[in-house]
């Protein structure tokens, strides 16, 4: 029998939140301390250019005269990653957010678009728990993966289902919105009712095609082991892989920037589908933000818009690969986007690879991808059959 739940669990875990370090005054003090300045985090950022250098953010901090707008930040942590000092701007941005988050000052209005999102994918309406007896291994596709692309994400769980029978499919939503917009409290709350079902089963390991699903459970999931389906297919091969020529170039989403795994398995697979990759300036580690990142969308659209123009500049004539279907779907706007998943069940689709590498996938947009996370809900209760109501 099956174990299925539409219902929110009527009790919650404590999760870590934060990881044990510095609070805000801390990170400040570290950051206007240790920062000599050098502007290696400014060269690719156009937040940095506009509101100035860590250190100095973090001095006026320290001063009492903060400067500068956390907001506008992407948190993509790309400014870590360069830093001859191996500091982490980054999450001291992320403390500024959670610190206006706490004292009210975070206006909820200018996010409630993507907030109503959030909400819906963790509803009882769209969220969805599928767990076989035996299961220790789940799928969780994140929220728009399957409203837009439904048909491919039907093949990659049978694709999945025919290495791990006992496989669970979860729907929900992680939360990363919350999470980013500095609200502590409520994240901690709502990832918790996602993640104590799961413990409370058995579950030891999440499949995740969603990079902000993998970088969330990958810090506050303990003790589920976290693992990519690019790199569980990098190692397994697939049943039909697809047969394309020509050269591409990867985006590689920024919450995996440090997940040099993930990088390799996903241009082996480019390299099995016969496929040369051509790297970007900015690729790997020093990824840069697709646009979307950190919602900066919603109060610096010129910002974002920015970061995408600079994204498919970098590219040129070359077609771009991602593995996020927030990225691909952002990027498309300046410039065709592949998402991988796309091509990699290529062969079984309506659609062939070189269309995909084109541009060309069929892609739902709302109000489309609510029906379709609604139909593929369907379509997995009839899939794990004998199941029984959870509470």
């Amino acid at each position: 029998m099956v174990y299925f739940s539409t219902m929110q669990p009527r009790h919650a875990m404590a999760i870590p939140w934060p990881d044990a370090g510095p609070d805000l005054a801390d990170l400040a003090r570290v950051l206007a301390r240790d920062c000599t300045r050098c502007g290696a985090c400014a060269a690719a950022c156009g937040f940095l250019r506009k509101h100035g250098l860590p250190g100095d953010l973090a001095q006026a901090v320290l001063d009492g005269a903060q400067e500068g707008d956390p907001f506008e930040c992407s948190l993509c942590g790309l400014c870590g990653a360069v830093c001859p000092e191996q500091l982490a701007p980054a999450d001291f941005f992320l403390a500024l957010r959670q610190q206006a988050a706490a004292r009210g000052d975070l206006d909820l209005a200018r996010y409630g678009r993507l907030l109503g999102y959030e909400a819906r994918g963790h509803s009882p309406l769209f969220s969805f728990r599928g767990l076989p007896p035996g299961c220790d291994t789940v799928f969780f596709p994140g929220c728009t993966l399957p409203g837009t692309r439904p048909a491919t994400t039907w093949r990659l769980v049978a694709e999945l289902r025919r290495r791990l029978p006992r496989l669970g499919v979860v729907l929900d939503c992680c939360h990363k919105p919350s999470h980013d917009l500095g609200r502590r409290e409520f994240f901690a709350e709502r990832f918790a009712e996602v993640l104590a079902p799961l413990l409370e089963y058995g579950v030891s390991t999440v499949l995740v095609a969603c990079p902000n699903c993998h970088k969330v459970f990958s810090r506050y999931g303990a003790p589920l082991t976290v693992r990519t389906v690019y790199e569980f297919f990098a190692e397994r091969g697939l049943s039909a892989p697809p047969q394309a020529t020509g050269a591409v170039t990867v985006h590689d989403p920024c919450p995996l920037r440090a997940e040099e795994g993930v990088h390799r398995a996903v241009r082996g697979l480019l390299a099995q589908a016969g496929l040369e990759v051509e790297e970007m300036r900015h690729s790997r580690g020093h990824t840069l933000c697709c646009g979307e990142g950190g919602t900066v969308g919603c109060v610096a659209p010129e910002l974002s818009t920015a970061w995408g123009r600079q994204r498919a500049g970098e590219a040129g004539d070359r077609r771009m690969v991602t593995y996020c279907a927030g990225c691909a779907g952002y990027l498309s706007r300046v410039a065709p986007t592949a998402h991988l998943v796309d091509l990699l069940f290529s062969a079984e689709g309506a659609v062939g690879p070189d269309r995909v590498l084109a541009g060309k996938a069929r892609v739902s947009r709302a109000p489309f991808t609510y029906l379709n996370r609604l139909g593929l809900k369907r379509r997995l209760r009839r899939v794990l059959s004998g199941v029984r109501g959870g509470a």
